[in-house]
């Protein structure tokens, strides 16, 4: 009978994790905004805090934080579509150009004696699909920034919030209660998580923006900004963010600037992601490489490239929860390294 009861309270959680899982995805548009809202507002949450210490009033703190945001997502929206529409004018050149690289290295490679279907290698391997591919996050990551507006009005209303909800939660729930601390750590976690990481990932985009401007490559601050955003995968992130410029060098200058690209970028991400990064984090919060490609493309999946963006961030925030956790405490073990 208790076996019975059980199989029934599994099948009740799967079915209303499915319907839970279907209603995100519908409800994706919204969703997302409120996502990158938070994601904001846990990195502004300090710079209000220091305001507040110059006994700056609440509202003028939120004002100038969100100013601010405001003034970065439009000229970053602008730097954007600006970049992206004269990189698709250039695509069919590189095209051609990596096309007749594909050429030459597979009739090199059947001169050799080495049979080649050319054709059906063409077929599979479309140059201009693999360029036009790189402009993909940056449409979804564009079109998630139309949305700026509501994105500010939602971190302005998380960060009122913010400051009233432990005196709201002592009210509710007694000043002594376990629950508040550990949901404290657990803020404190995710908070720590998410501002260093953007820490690092501005340190690794400006310095992949200097490195490929130095070396001659096109768009500098396109692939800059992508660095930043694909540091926040961890072990598959930097090479995701390398392989557009490594082809762009090819196809624009030659070998030895491809090379010099994949040189930089092993640098930038061993001094940023293996010395820098776990010695300020003091732990290095890690996952599988297994757990960071499932999660990428769950979150991809529910949430569309934004949510690929955020997949580690997002799967993060369940980590530290059931790690904060006795009785989901497993499952934070699972997705550790």
């Amino acid at each position: 009978m208790k076996t019975s009861e059980q199989k029934s309270q599994t099948v009740i959680y799967l079915a209303a994790i499915v319907i839970i899982l279907a209603g995100m995805k519908v409800a994706a548009p919204v969703i997302v905004p409120f996502l990158l809202a938070m994601f904001i507002a846990i990195i502004s949450a300090p710079i209000l805090i220091s305001l507040k210490r110059y006994k700056v009033p609440t509202s003028i703190s939120i004002l100038l934080v969100m100013g601010f945001f405001l003034f970065l997502a439009i000229s970053l929206g602008s730097l954007i579509a600006e970049s992206i529409g004269q990189f698709y004018q250039d695509v069919p050149t590189y095209s051609e150009k990596l096309q007749n690289l594909q050429l030459g290295l597979l009739s090199k490679i059947n001169s050799y004696g080495i049979p080649v279907d050319i054709p059906a290698i063409n077929h599979f391997l479309d140059p201009k699909k693999a360029i036009t591919m790189i402009g993909s996050v940056f449409s979804g990551l564009s079109s998630a920034l139309t949305n700026t507006f509501l994105i500010v009005f939602f971190v302005v209303f998380i960060l009122m919030e913010a400051s009233s909800l432990p005196e709201k939660a002592r009210e509710a729930f007694g000043a002594e209660t376990q629950s508040i601390k550990k949901f404290q750590q657990f803020s404190d976690s995710v908070k720590k998580y998410l501002i260093i990481k953007t820490l690092v990932s501005l340190g690794t985009g400006l310095s992949a923006w200097l490195c490929l401007w130095l070396i001659g490559v096109d768009y500098p601050i396109l692939w800059g900004l992508l660095a930043f955003l694909l540091n926040f995968i961890p072990n598959i992130g930097s090479i995701l963010a390398a392989i557009p410029p490594m082809l762009l060098a090819l196809v624009q200058i030659g070998l030895g600037a491809a090379f010099g690209v994949a040189i930089s970028y092993i640098i930038i991400n061993t001094v940023f992601g293996n010395l820098i990064e776990p010695k300020v984090m003091g732990q290095t919060l890690g996952m599988s490489a297994f757990v960071v490609f499932t999660s990428l493309v769950f979150w991809g999946w529910l949430l569309g490239p934004v949510g690929m963006l955020l997949s580690i961030p997002l799967t993060m925030v369940v980590k530290i929860a059931m790690d904060n956790s006795k009785d989901h405490h497993w499952i934070a073990v699972l997705l550790d390294k």
